[in-house]
Order: C-alpha cells, then structure tokens, then sequence
C-alpha cells in the first residue's frame, strides 16, 4: 500500500531519523523504525535534507506555481500555433 506524505511529515521523519542515526542506530534500523524503506529516506533525503518544515511547504507551492505555469505557455503556445495556421492564405 503506498502512503502519501506531506512535505512537512517528511522533514519530521527525517528530523527522528538524523536524532536515532545520532544515537547509533544503522540506516535499516531507523527506516524499519518509520515505516520507510530505505530507497524512500535516501531519496527524501536528498529532496529535503537540511529544510525546515516552512522551506519544505514554500518549495511545495512553488512547485505547484510552476506547473501551473507551465501549463499556461503550453496553452499560449498552442493558441499561437492555431492563429498562425488560420492566418496562412489557402492555396
């Protein structure tokens, strides 16, 4: 079953594991300790190694802003592709 996890959820994790790394646990250990499989920490926490729950929720929303963006110049870019094909004479 996969879990979602919010971007705060994930820095908290990551927060218990660098205090249980701290007090001599392994890495299976403390992942088996937060119902994490390693592959999920190692890419968690090179995503949000070092943030704070604000910087991890801000990156989020700025993530959302982009796509949205980018959905937007893809409409534009499509819009300008119509018009010009509707503009060019018919031969």
């Amino acid at each position: 079953m996969k879990k979602r996890h919010s971007a705060e959820q994930i820095v908290s994790k990551l927060r218990q594991a660098d205090v249980a790394l701290g007090k001599g646990m392994k890495v299976p250990e403390v992942c088996r300790e937060l119902g994490i499989s390693q592959q999920t920490y190692y890419r968690w926490r090179t995503k949000y190694g070092g943030m704070d729950p604000v910087m991890a929720k801000q990156m989020k929303e700025l993530e959302k802003e982009n796509a949205r963006l980018k959905r937007l110049v893809a409409d534009q870019a499509l819009d300008i592709a119509i018009l010009k094909e509707a503009s060019r004479p018919n031969l």
